[in-house]
């Protein structure tokens, strides 16, 4: 029986070395050095595992003196040192505490002990070496570029010149994920390049990619490493060995690419840009191109010092540690194209930051929280109806809560999910409690839509005595809307997700006659909706605005003149909010509208007259303060025919194929 203390157990390679250890010993217990906050993290870990009553936390810091053990050290024959920190991002104080403290303080417990220690350190300690970097070398004059690798090297080198310590050291290559389930904790390392290589993956698959020869890497699946790794501890031998957990062969980084981009459905055929590596590492260090590579990268989310380190020039040996597993055949080094499609669907399900933005298929979705308000008619209710029915949980908020729980009842109907909460956005007080409600009952709302309106239909001169029309308006086209927003805002971004979908109007291109409150507080919300799209690009916030036509609803019921012409249903409307939600575009226009927006621009003039005429044919609300320009209660009366004549030939027009927006820049039809 071989009892171990083992530091880093909780870590991503500890986890499975525990778990090997206990497989192949049955009488090991194993102590976990882990610190006071982290002990229930490795009670959940091993808490289904056989065996779990022989691993025994160790309550200490890897920092402290004596690793802060207080009481009695266990009596052991083994320690396995793999708690440091991997992150070639790192800075040097973090990388020095953990690494080179760290290990000062593993090999003061060893000596006290006797135990051999069992250092794992990293092929980086081969630093820029060129040529062949064997098992038994280690300081050959390489230069040590990062904080990663000079507290690596400084790591072994404590190891190796302690002075009547027993020790063996392991190098792994770059840990990757499982290879059977492609499991990994973290975006680290190669990582880093899943998601440009995920946005490649919208280029056609046959299309060729340019790419300069960077050389070979040497990637490992993290099943190797911890299963090389407790055979060659257990394994009787000499002390002061050291073994490579590397790929015998080197690989391209072509070839890493090439397969990672089959999995994803990127493009695969590389074509290799003339030139050797020095000259193009000069190129790179100049001042101005590495700015402009760096700031690229960013965008990317790569780190500028993981493509520094994306290949090594050295060539590593495992000839010991191939030779010391031949005893057990089935620990080898998996080819990569066998399990790369495992890492990129594990990537893609688990780690890709943008995997909460995506929706696809009938069901696109399912597990998704949308909270719309108005929803307890028109607009509001088809497309609680609509996204109820792709699988969504839908959040229903209107005033009425008699109307609310129908409209409710009716998507439950028809097996979908719904909620209702009745609350009227205009109050602030009533707002914080509902989110804080929603956020309670359902953990999070990844989808909101801003459906709920006001509109005011009276000519400016009737209204100047009327403030209190643009402030009703405002309170909850503008202001309201903004408030879910606001509060809304921190709980999506601790997510990295969210988007927010505002039922805008054709009148904030058109700038309709008669609706100045109403266009103007649907403006606003377009101007604040494009700040804060702007400003939350990099925390996964997006917006869209639907500048939706004339919808038959509640709203437009008493303008007369509306009843004969051929506006939308709220089916249709339901249409373009489903779109705003998938594809979540900027803004979602109408031919119309767009139209109207270039007229603008290039004929300011003749929009105006054509409006002017717009407003003298139309009708004021009965409302409105000026008897004179009211709307007849009859929708046959020659003010309301003029106004059907100069509208419908605009409101039949046919919409364009959707293919055609694509191709005229910053439309979406």
């Amino acid at each position: 029986m071989k009892n171990y203390i083992v530091t880093g157990g909780t870590g991503f390679i500890g986890q499975r070395v525990l778990r090997r250890l206990l497989e192949k010993d049955s009488e090991a217990v194993i102590h976990v050095l882990v610190r006071p906050q982290s002990r229930r993290k490795l009670e959940a870990i091993v808490s289904n595992w056989s065996g779990a009553e022989r691993i025994i936390p160790l309550v200490g810091d890897l920092t402290e003196e004596n690793l802060g053990i207080e009481g009695e050290v266990p009596a052991v024959r083994n320690i396995i040192h793999l708690g440091a920190i991997y992150d070639m991002t790192a800075g040097e104080d973090a990388a020095h505490a953990a690494n080179v403290i760290g290990t000062e303080r593993v090999i003061a417990l060893a000596k006290q002990t006797g135990a051999m220690l069992h250092h794992v350190s990293s092929v980086a300690v081969a630093g820029d070496h060129r040529g062949t970097y064997s098992e038994t070398d280690f300081d050959l004059g390489q230069r040590l570029p990062s904080p990663y690798h000079r507290t690596k090297f400084a790591a072994e080198k404590l190891v190796r010149e302690t002075e009547g310590l027993q020790w063996r050291v392991y190098r792994p290559g770059v840990v990757v994920g499982d290879s059977q389930t492609g499991e990994m904790d973290k975006v680290d390392g190669p990582y880093y390049f899943f998601g440009a290589i995920s946005r490649l993956a919208q280029l056609p698959s046959p299309m060729p990619i340019a790419y300069p020869n960077v050389g070979a890497t040497n990637i490992v699946p993290v099943d190797y490493v911890a299963a090389a790794l407790v055979e060659l501890v257990q394994c009787d031998g000499p002390s002061e060995q050291t073994f490579h957990l590397v790929n015998p062969k080197p690989q391209s980084v072509h070839e890493i690419y090439a397969a990672l981009a089959s999995a994803a459905g990127a493009p695969s055929i590389v074509v290799p840009i003339p030139g050797a590596r020095p000259p193009l590492e000069r190129i790179g260090s100049l001042p101005g191109v590495r700015k402009a590579r760096d700031f690229a990268l960013d965008q990317l989310g790569i780190p500028s010092a993981v493509i520094d380190h994306i290949a090594f020039p050295a060539t590593f040996r495992s000839t010991a540690t191939r030779t010391a597993l031949r005893g057990d055949r089935s620990i080898k080094v998996p080819e990569f194209g066998t399990y790369a499609g495992k890492l990129w669907q594990y990537w893609a399900a688990e780690l890709d930051p943008n995997r909460l933005r995506r929706t696809a298929g009938p069901n696109g979705f399912r597990d998704r929280v949308v909270l719309i308000t108005g929803a307890s008619s028109g607009i509001g209710l088809a497309s609680a109806h609509a996204v109820a029915r792709r699988g969504a949980t839908v959040l229903m908020v209107a005033r009425g809560a008699e109307e609310l729980d129908a409209a409710v009842d009716a998507i439950r109907a028809e097996g979908g999910d719904a909620h209702g909460y009745a609350c009227d956005i205009t109050d602030h007080e009533a707002v914080s409690v509902l989110v804080k409600t929603l956020l309670n009952d359902h953990g999070r709302v990844d989808y909101l839509v801003n459906n709920a309106g006001r509109s005011i239909r009276r000519a400016v001169v009737s209204s100047t005595d009327r403030m209190h029309d643009f402030e009703r308006t405002m309170a909850v086209n503008y202001f309201g809307a903004v408030r879910l927003v606001l509060a809304l805002l921190p709980s999506m971004r601790a997510r990295g997700f969210g988007h927010i979908v505002n039922v805008s109007s054709i009148g904030v291109q058109t700038k309709a006659p008669l609706f100045s409150a109403y266009v103007a507080s649907k403006s606003a919300l377009d101007a604040f909706s494009t700040i804060a799209a702007a400003e939350n690009v990099s925390a996964g916030i997006t917006f869209t605005s639907i500048r939706m036509p004339l919808v038959r609803t509640p709203m437009i019921a008493p303008t007369a003149a509306y009843q004969s012409l051929p506006v939308d249903t709220p089916e249709d409307a339901a249409v373009r909010v489903l779109r705003a939600l998938e594809d979540r575009p900027d803004r979602i226009d109408t031919p119309i509208g767009t139209l109207s927006d270039y007229m603008g621009l290039l004929a300011p003039s003749v929009k105006k007259l054509v409006l002017h005429q717009v407003y003298k044919a139309f009708p004021e609300s009965s409302a409105a303060k000026d008897g004179s320009r009211s709307e007849k209660p009859k929708p046959s009366s020659s003010s309301n025919s003029i106004a059907a004549k100069v509208l419908s030939p605009l409101m039949a027009m046919p919409t364009p194929s959707l293919g055609l927006a694509k191709w005229v820049p910053g439309l979406y039809w």
